[in-house]
């Protein structure tokens, strides 16, 4: 995690990238990785416009197992190494100014700093996307729910092995969590940013 103060505006929101940077050398790794690249692509360009409102983004990562490594050194596997997920790495590589949590199981606050992170960016609003949608993402969203924070989950920015998976997962958050799963050309970010800071001030109340 970054130490240094951020020097993006406050907007009561930040955007969580789950999962990305990831070699998909795994089993059923084959059967993630064109969906996986379809999501990243529409993750990609609402980074952009996302940097552009000066949202902050999080990088929320697995450890892999790999308890000596840290954030960086996959990233730079990813994006130097021939390895299935590359592509992917390459389409969302981090920004200097971006922040970076690891993770040791599927839900990004599990034995983690991010709600420590979050609570020193006043954030409130998550925008979430990653894979798998159905695990690492809908976990990490079902711990945001219990722990407070309102939902945006873009269908078309995250991705599971089977579409049919991802879309059953994007309904059960939708239903359960309240998430707003509206596809990512249809965010409105001014909207967005101005729903987060009505209720950022609701909740402080």
């Amino acid at each position: 995690m970054r130490s240094s103060k951020h020097p993006q505006e406050q907007t009561t929101v930040a955007f969580l990238l789950i999962d990305y940077i990831n070699d998909m050398e795994f089993p059923d790794g084959e059967k993630l990785f064109p969906h996986a690249a379809a999501s990243a692509k529409k993750a990609a360009d609402l980074k952009k416009r996302v940097k552009a409102e000066r949202i902050p983004v999080i990088y929320v990562n697995d450890n892999y197992g790999q308890w000596q490594s840290d954030f960086r050194q996959t990233v730079d596997r990813c994006l130097r190494t021939d390895v299935r997920g590359r592509p992917v790495a390459e389409a969302l590589k981090p920004d200097e100014d971006d922040y970076f949590i690891l993770k040791p199981q599927f839900s990004g606050f599990f034995a983690t700093p991010l709600e420590i992170l979050l609570a020193h960016l006043d954030v409130k609003t998550l925008i979430i996307a990653g894979v798998a949608g159905n695990m690492c993402v809908q976990f990490t969203a079902n711990d945001a729910y219990m722990r407070g924070y309102r939902l945006i989950v873009p269908e078309d920015a995250s991705a599971s092995n089977r579409h049919e998976d991802n879309a059953e997962a994007m309904r059960q958050m939708e239903k359960a969590l309240k998430a707003d799963t509206r596809r990512t050309e249809e965010l409105d970010l001014n909207e967005v940013i101005e729903e987060a800071r009505s209720y950022y001030d609701s909740v402080k109340e």
